[in-house]
């Protein structure tokens, strides 16, 4: 038996509002700690060289009008998000088979990886194992959840799952922490990213690679589980923990979370037979891994000067979590009559904040944060 095989590691302790069914949450829970810093502060550490991991953005519940955005962007592309994770789900089956386990990235990933779930439950009745886990750029992967799944599961495949790419950071991450863990412990884990959509063309298993609104881009704890971005810090997580993450109970009554699932569940058996077709055509004739979009940042960095790539926040998802929780200097879009920009648009408005065409761009739009000095999240 190999040395990790009987490394103990605690079962989780039950956080986060969705079904225990739906997924498991390895992460440990430091709800009672305050973490909170405000925006301004934060940026500031930032990109003082605090790492993003180590304090957390306050959140607020979303406005009505914010709130009534999410919901028609919801109305509007149900059925499409339910058709890009049709596609997704269709692949892992084909190229993963039944003996494997979903690993969720916390945050963006969790309910995107239970909507894969309850597809492959739904179409295939296929019930595979789903875990959502801590990764964290600059700092890589939770190897206690690794490890953990791997324990309970021996022999399984993991599948690892987020949202949507951007530049690829994340999925530069996942490689890297794939590389240790057959470095340090022997075991070889696929370093392939399944997501709902990949403008940044950095990964060959997605739905799409058109930049769209995923909804649950728009809201923070209120659409993934009630629970905080993943923390990581030594005075707060032991050598044998789970990465950190608060659970915002107080705002049950606010939670979207399961909302969003039962709004794109039902489109499952319309879509199915248009997302095997794709996601067979993907297999027969592999999408080119470009790295496209990571080249448009490039070239944004030269244009407008800006020392720190990470300072530039591509794509829809990202952008949208630039106006709601980072600084924003300018937003570029590839043209204002783009559909999947509209609360973009009335973010930028209500925040101040300066919005530009840039033609060309492979993205439908780019958050450029406000730069004060140093590294960004």
């Amino acid at each position: 038996m190999e040395a990790w095989q009987s490394r103990r590691i605690d079962d989780p302790q039950p956080m986060g509002s969705y079904p225990p069914g739906d997924v498991t949450f390895l992460l440990k829970d430091i709800s009672n700690i305050k973490l909170e810093v405000a925006l301004d502060a934060r940026e500031r550490a930032i990109q003082s060289g605090t790492h993003y991991s180590e304090m957390l953005p306050q959140e607020h519940l979303p406005s009505s009008d914010y709130l009534n955005l999410y919901q028609e962007t919801l109305e509007l592309s149900a059925e499409k998000v339910a058709l890009s994770v049709g596609v997704v789900a269709e692949l892992i089956r084909t190229k993963k088979g039944p003996n494997t386990v979903l690993v969720s990235l916390a945050r963006a990933g969790t309910p995107i990886g239970i909507l894969i779930k309850r597809y492959l439950q739904e179409i295939h009745q296929m019930n595979l194992p789903h875990y959502s886990i801590s990764i964290i750029r600059g700092k890589g992967i939770d190897e206690n959840a690794l490890l953990y799944m791997l324990q309970k599961h021996p022999g399984a495949r993991l599948q690892f799952i987020d949202g949507w790419t951007g530049k690829g950071a994340i999925r530069n991450v996942l490689t890297q922490a794939c590389g240790k863990m057959a470095r340090d412990y022997g075991i070889i884990l696929d370093d392939d990213l399944a997501v709902v959509a990949d403008p940044g063309h950095c990964t060959d298993m997605f739905g799409t690679r058109e930049d769209f609104l995923i909804p649950s881009a728009c809201l923070n704890s209120t659409v993934s589980g009630l629970l905080s971005r993943t923390v990581l810090r030594d005075d707060l997580i032991g050598p044998h923990d789970f990465h950190g993450s608060k659970y915002y109970k107080e705002w049950l009554d606010h939670d979207q979370s399961n909302h969003f699932i039962e709004s794109i569940v039902p489109f499952f058996n319309k879509v199915n037979k248009e997302a095997q077709e794709m996601a067979q055509s993907f297999v027969t004739h592999p999408p080119e891994i470009s790295w496209h979009g990571l080249r448009d940042i490039q070239a944004i960095q030269t244009t407008y000067q800006m020392a720190d790539i990470n300072l530039i926040k591509p794509g829809v998802g990202e952008t949208t979590r630039v106006l709601l929780r980072r600084v924003p200097w300018r937003i570029l879009v590839d043209r204002m009559d783009n559909p999947h920009i509209r609360h973009i648009l009335l973010l930028a408005e209500a925040r101040g904040v300066p919005v530009e065409v840039y033609p060309g761009l492979t993205y439908s739009c780019c958050g450029l944060i406000q730069s004060v000095k140093g590294d960004a999240e």
